[in-house]
Protein backbone atom coordinates (compact mmCIF):
# COMPACT_ATOMS: atom_id res chain seq x y z
CA UNK A 1 0.00 0.00 0.00
CA UNK A 2 1.29 3.58 -0.40
CA UNK A 3 2.86 5.98 1.87
CA UNK A 4 0.30 8.10 1.89
CA UNK A 5 -2.08 5.36 2.75
CA UNK A 6 -0.50 4.25 5.91
CA UNK A 7 -0.25 8.28 6.93
CA UNK A 8 -4.00 8.65 6.40
CA UNK A 9 -4.43 5.82 9.75
CA UNK A 10 -1.91 6.92 11.57
CA UNK A 11 -3.01 10.83 11.20
CA UNK A 12 -6.27 9.90 12.37
CA UNK A 13 -5.36 8.07 15.46
CA UNK A 14 -2.95 11.05 16.27
CA UNK A 15 -6.09 13.08 15.86
CA UNK A 16 -7.53 10.92 18.83
CA UNK A 17 -4.36 10.74 20.55
CA UNK A 18 -3.92 14.63 20.71
CA UNK A 19 -7.35 15.09 22.10
CA UNK A 20 -7.43 13.08 24.55
CA UNK A 21 -6.21 15.04 27.13
CA UNK A 22 -8.94 18.02 26.85
CA UNK A 23 -11.53 15.85 25.16
CA UNK A 24 -14.99 17.12 25.78
CA UNK A 25 -13.74 20.56 27.56
CA UNK A 26 -16.10 22.96 26.20
CA UNK A 27 -15.07 26.09 28.23
CA UNK A 28 -11.72 26.93 25.67
CA UNK A 29 -10.30 29.53 28.35
CA UNK A 30 -10.05 26.44 30.71
CA UNK A 31 -7.64 24.93 28.23
CA UNK A 32 -5.98 28.35 27.91
CA UNK A 33 -5.63 28.90 31.53
CA UNK A 34 -4.54 25.40 31.93
CA UNK A 35 -2.00 24.55 29.31
CA UNK A 36 -2.00 28.13 26.98
CA UNK A 37 -1.47 26.11 23.31
CA UNK A 38 -1.61 23.27 23.25
CA UNK A 39 0.99 21.31 20.70
CA UNK A 40 1.90 17.82 22.24
CA UNK A 41 -0.38 14.56 23.67
CA UNK A 42 -1.16 15.09 27.22
CA UNK A 43 -2.24 12.73 29.80
CA UNK A 44 -6.33 13.66 30.48
CA UNK A 45 -5.90 15.75 33.92
CA UNK A 46 -8.87 17.98 32.63
CA UNK A 47 -10.72 15.46 30.73
CA UNK A 48 -12.11 13.68 33.42
CA UNK A 49 -14.01 10.89 31.55
CA UNK A 50 -10.63 9.56 30.44
CA UNK A 51 -8.66 9.82 33.47
CA UNK A 52 -6.51 6.59 34.38
CA UNK A 53 -5.31 7.01 30.15
CA UNK A 54 -1.89 8.01 29.79
CA UNK A 55 -0.33 10.46 27.14
CA UNK A 56 -0.02 9.22 23.66
CA UNK A 57 -3.41 6.72 24.62
CA UNK A 58 -6.71 6.68 22.96
CA UNK A 59 -10.17 7.88 24.02
CA UNK A 60 -13.35 5.59 23.04
CA UNK A 61 -13.19 6.18 19.27
CA UNK A 62 -9.74 5.69 19.09
CA UNK A 63 -9.62 2.34 21.10
CA UNK A 64 -12.46 1.22 18.90
CA UNK A 65 -10.34 2.03 15.37
CA UNK A 66 -7.54 0.47 16.84
CA UNK A 67 -9.83 -2.78 17.51
CA UNK A 68 -11.50 -2.75 13.77
CA UNK A 69 -7.65 -2.50 12.61
CA UNK A 70 -7.44 -5.79 14.43
CA UNK A 71 -9.98 -7.29 13.45
CA UNK A 72 -9.51 -6.92 9.62
CA UNK A 73 -5.77 -7.41 10.05
CA UNK A 74 -6.86 -10.89 10.46
CA UNK A 75 -7.70 -11.47 7.27
CA UNK A 76 -10.46 -12.20 5.17
CA UNK A 77 -11.57 -8.62 4.78
CA UNK A 78 -14.24 -7.14 7.18
CA UNK A 79 -17.37 -8.80 8.06
CA UNK A 80 -19.93 -6.75 10.02
CA UNK A 81 -20.61 -10.01 12.23
CA UNK A 82 -16.99 -11.15 13.23
CA UNK A 83 -16.33 -7.35 14.06
CA UNK A 84 -19.81 -7.20 15.74
CA UNK A 85 -18.20 -10.50 17.96
CA UNK A 86 -15.14 -8.60 18.53
CA UNK A 87 -16.36 -5.43 19.52
CA UNK A 88 -18.79 -7.01 22.17
CA UNK A 89 -15.99 -9.40 24.13
CA UNK A 90 -13.83 -6.13 23.54
CA UNK A 91 -16.75 -3.94 25.96
CA UNK A 92 -17.20 -6.82 28.03
CA UNK A 93 -13.57 -5.73 29.83
CA UNK A 94 -13.13 -2.40 28.45
CA UNK A 95 -11.89 0.25 31.38
CA UNK A 96 -12.30 3.26 29.32
CA UNK A 97 -15.20 5.76 28.71
CA UNK A 98 -18.61 4.12 27.68
CA UNK A 99 -20.51 6.86 26.03
CA UNK A 100 -24.50 6.59 25.74
CA UNK A 101 -24.32 5.07 21.87
CA UNK A 102 -21.70 2.06 22.76
CA UNK A 103 -24.97 1.45 26.08
CA UNK A 104 -27.52 1.68 23.90
CA UNK A 105 -25.73 -0.83 21.40
CA UNK A 106 -24.82 -3.24 24.06
CA UNK A 107 -28.61 -3.58 25.52
CA UNK A 108 -29.65 -3.51 21.70
CA UNK A 109 -27.44 -6.83 21.49
CA UNK A 110 -28.49 -8.37 24.61
CA UNK A 111 -31.97 -7.83 23.28
CA UNK A 112 -31.02 -10.51 20.04
CA UNK A 113 -30.65 -7.67 17.85
CA UNK A 114 -27.58 -8.59 15.20
CA UNK A 115 -24.69 -6.10 13.64
CA UNK A 116 -27.15 -4.39 11.52
CA UNK A 117 -30.16 -3.46 14.02
CA UNK A 118 -28.30 -2.84 17.35
CA UNK A 119 -26.67 0.45 16.70
CA UNK A 120 -28.14 3.49 18.52
CA UNK A 121 -30.06 6.27 17.18
CA UNK A 122 -27.12 8.62 17.72
CA UNK A 123 -25.96 10.89 15.22
CA UNK A 124 -22.54 11.51 16.72
CA UNK A 125 -19.41 11.94 14.64
CA UNK A 126 -17.58 9.35 16.93
CA UNK A 127 -19.61 6.00 14.69
CA UNK A 128 -17.80 7.28 11.22
CA UNK A 129 -14.58 8.45 12.77
CA UNK A 130 -13.47 4.88 13.41
CA UNK A 131 -13.01 4.22 9.20
CA UNK A 132 -9.90 4.96 8.44
CA UNK A 133 -8.29 1.12 8.83
CA UNK A 134 -11.53 0.33 6.20
CA UNK A 135 -10.21 2.95 3.54
CA UNK A 136 -7.33 1.27 3.80
CA UNK A 137 -7.86 -2.12 3.37
CA UNK A 138 -10.31 -1.17 0.32
CA UNK A 139 -8.96 1.88 -1.09
CA UNK A 140 -9.02 -0.31 -4.55
CA UNK A 141 -12.34 -1.22 -4.22
CA UNK A 142 -14.88 1.59 -3.67
CA UNK A 143 -18.04 -0.75 -3.60
CA UNK A 144 -16.76 -2.58 -1.06
CA UNK A 145 -15.16 0.64 1.02
CA UNK A 146 -18.71 2.15 0.99
CA UNK A 147 -20.29 -1.03 1.95
CA UNK A 148 -18.19 -1.41 4.73
CA UNK A 149 -17.79 1.82 6.34
CA UNK A 150 -21.65 2.18 6.58
CA UNK A 151 -21.87 -1.25 8.33
CA UNK A 152 -19.41 -0.43 11.19
CA UNK A 153 -21.02 2.84 11.33
CA UNK A 154 -24.69 1.59 11.90
CA UNK A 155 -23.50 -1.15 14.22
CA UNK A 156 -23.28 1.39 16.93
CA UNK A 157 -24.89 4.78 15.69
CA UNK A 158 -27.61 4.65 13.21
CA UNK A 159 -28.77 7.94 13.35
CA UNK A 160 -30.85 9.56 10.35
CA UNK A 161 -28.04 11.22 8.69
CA UNK A 162 -24.59 9.25 10.49
CA UNK A 163 -24.47 6.56 7.79
CA UNK A 164 -24.44 8.83 4.87
CA UNK A 165 -21.58 11.09 6.79
CA UNK A 166 -19.22 7.82 6.82
CA UNK A 167 -20.16 7.81 3.08
CA UNK A 168 -19.19 10.90 2.73
CA UNK A 169 -15.73 11.40 4.33
CA UNK A 170 -14.99 7.73 3.09
CA UNK A 171 -14.99 9.05 -0.31
CA UNK A 172 -13.28 12.20 0.26
CA UNK A 173 -10.67 10.19 1.52
CA UNK A 174 -10.30 8.06 -1.55
CA UNK A 175 -10.32 11.09 -3.90
CA UNK A 176 -7.83 13.07 -1.88
CA UNK A 177 -5.60 9.34 -2.14
CA UNK A 178 -5.87 9.78 -5.63
CA UNK A 179 -4.71 12.95 -5.83
CA UNK A 180 -7.08 15.25 -5.46
CA UNK A 181 -6.56 18.53 -2.96
CA UNK A 182 -8.71 18.17 -0.27
CA UNK A 183 -10.93 21.09 -0.43
CA UNK A 184 -11.78 20.15 -3.96
CA UNK A 185 -12.56 16.31 -3.03
CA UNK A 186 -15.11 17.54 -0.83
CA UNK A 187 -16.60 19.68 -2.89
CA UNK A 188 -16.88 17.27 -5.85
CA UNK A 189 -17.91 14.64 -3.67
CA UNK A 190 -20.90 16.60 -2.30
CA UNK A 191 -21.39 17.86 -5.95
CA UNK A 192 -21.21 14.30 -7.25
CA UNK A 193 -22.98 11.87 -4.49
CA UNK A 194 -24.41 14.62 -2.10
CA UNK A 195 -25.91 17.57 -3.31
CA UNK A 196 -29.08 17.38 -0.85
CA UNK A 197 -29.34 18.98 1.84
CA UNK A 198 -28.49 19.23 4.67
CA UNK A 199 -24.91 17.86 3.25
CA UNK A 200 -25.19 21.19 0.75
CA UNK A 201 -25.44 23.10 3.30
CA UNK A 202 -23.27 21.25 6.13
CA UNK A 203 -20.42 21.54 3.41
CA UNK A 204 -21.28 25.18 2.43
CA UNK A 205 -21.17 26.29 5.71
CA UNK A 206 -17.47 24.74 6.47
CA UNK A 207 -15.95 25.92 3.20
CA UNK A 208 -17.44 29.70 3.64
CA UNK A 209 -15.99 29.85 7.18
CA UNK A 210 -12.19 28.94 5.78
CA UNK A 211 -11.25 32.97 6.70
CA UNK A 212 -12.70 32.79 10.41
CA UNK A 213 -10.53 31.51 13.18
CA UNK A 214 -11.34 28.34 14.05
CA UNK A 215 -12.61 28.94 17.25
CA UNK A 216 -15.08 31.32 16.53
CA UNK A 217 -16.05 29.49 13.54
CA UNK A 218 -16.65 26.00 15.56
CA UNK A 219 -18.10 27.60 18.64
CA UNK A 220 -20.66 28.72 15.86
CA UNK A 221 -21.25 25.41 14.66
CA UNK A 222 -20.74 24.14 17.75
CA UNK A 223 -18.39 21.70 19.39
CA UNK A 224 -20.16 19.32 20.28
CA UNK A 225 -20.69 15.54 18.69
CA UNK A 226 -23.83 15.78 17.16
CA UNK A 227 -23.02 15.59 13.63
CA UNK A 228 -25.10 18.76 12.11
CA UNK A 229 -22.19 20.29 14.47
CA UNK A 230 -19.39 18.29 14.05
CA UNK A 231 -19.71 18.06 10.40
CA UNK A 232 -19.30 21.53 8.88
CA UNK A 233 -16.64 22.18 11.62
CA UNK A 234 -14.61 19.24 10.30
CA UNK A 235 -15.07 20.57 6.84
CA UNK A 236 -13.70 23.79 8.00
CA UNK A 237 -10.50 22.38 9.42
CA UNK A 238 -9.68 20.07 6.22
CA UNK A 239 -10.27 23.28 4.23
CA UNK A 240 -9.01 26.13 6.39
CA UNK A 241 -5.26 24.11 6.62
CA UNK A 242 -5.68 21.51 3.94
CA UNK A 243 -1.50 22.83 3.59
CA UNK A 244 -0.78 22.59 6.96
CA UNK A 245 -1.68 18.80 8.96
CA UNK A 246 0.37 20.02 12.05
CA UNK A 247 -1.88 23.15 12.27
CA UNK A 248 -4.88 21.79 12.04
CA UNK A 249 -4.48 19.31 14.51
CA UNK A 250 -3.61 22.24 17.01
CA UNK A 251 -6.54 24.25 16.12
CA UNK A 252 -8.67 21.35 16.14
CA UNK A 253 -7.37 20.65 20.06
CA UNK A 254 -7.99 24.51 20.97
CA UNK A 255 -11.35 24.57 19.63
CA UNK A 256 -13.03 22.59 22.27
CA UNK A 257 -15.58 20.17 22.77
CA UNK A 258 -15.90 17.03 20.72
CA UNK A 259 -12.11 17.60 19.33
CA UNK A 260 -11.78 14.11 18.96
CA UNK A 261 -14.39 12.99 16.08
CA UNK A 262 -13.03 15.50 14.56
CA UNK A 263 -9.34 15.04 14.65
CA UNK A 264 -9.80 11.15 13.50
CA UNK A 265 -11.96 12.65 10.21
CA UNK A 266 -10.04 15.52 10.04
CA UNK A 267 -6.28 13.46 10.49
CA UNK A 268 -7.64 11.08 8.41
CA UNK A 269 -8.09 13.31 5.00
CA UNK A 270 -5.38 15.49 5.43
CA UNK A 271 -2.93 12.39 5.92
CA UNK A 272 -4.13 10.96 3.01
CA UNK A 273 -2.75 13.97 1.22
CA UNK A 274 0.82 15.00 2.96
CA UNK A 275 2.14 11.78 3.03
CA UNK A 276 4.16 10.76 6.05
CA UNK A 277 6.71 13.69 5.81
CA UNK A 278 4.10 15.86 7.20
CA UNK A 279 3.06 14.40 10.40
CA UNK A 280 5.75 15.52 13.28
CA UNK A 281 8.29 12.78 14.24
CA UNK A 282 7.02 13.65 18.09
CA UNK A 283 3.49 13.05 17.64
CA UNK A 284 4.03 9.47 16.11
CA UNK A 285 7.04 8.15 18.66
CA UNK A 286 4.42 10.00 20.96
CA UNK A 287 1.49 7.68 19.69
CA UNK A 288 1.77 4.80 22.37
CA UNK A 289 0.14 2.59 19.65
CA UNK A 290 2.30 3.36 16.70
CA UNK A 291 4.39 0.09 16.48
CA UNK A 292 0.90 -1.80 16.99
CA UNK A 293 -0.44 0.20 14.02
CA UNK A 294 2.36 -0.19 11.82
CA UNK A 295 2.62 -4.07 12.15
CA UNK A 296 -0.95 -4.39 11.66
CA UNK A 297 -0.76 -2.57 8.32
CA UNK A 298 1.64 -4.36 7.28
CA UNK A 299 -0.36 -7.83 7.72
CA UNK A 300 -3.06 -5.96 5.75
CA UNK A 301 -0.80 -5.81 2.79
CA UNK A 302 0.74 -9.50 3.36
CA UNK A 303 -2.55 -10.60 3.66
CA UNK A 304 -3.69 -8.68 0.52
Amino acid sequence: MNDNAKSMVLASFIGDALALGVHWIYNTHVIDKKYGRVTGMMAPELASFHRGKNRGEFTQYGDQALLLLETIASGGGFDSGRFADSWRTFIKTYSGYMDQATKTTLENFKAGRDAGSAGSESDDLGGPARMAPLIYLYQDAPGKLIEAVQNQTRMTHNGPEIVAVAEFFARTSLAVLDGESPRTALEEVMGSHFNRAPFSEWVGRGLDSVGVDSRTAIEEFGQMCEVQAAFPATVHLIARYQDDFEQAMIENIMAGGDSAARGMITGMVLGAYHGMDKIPERWLTGLAAHDRIVHLLNQIDVNG
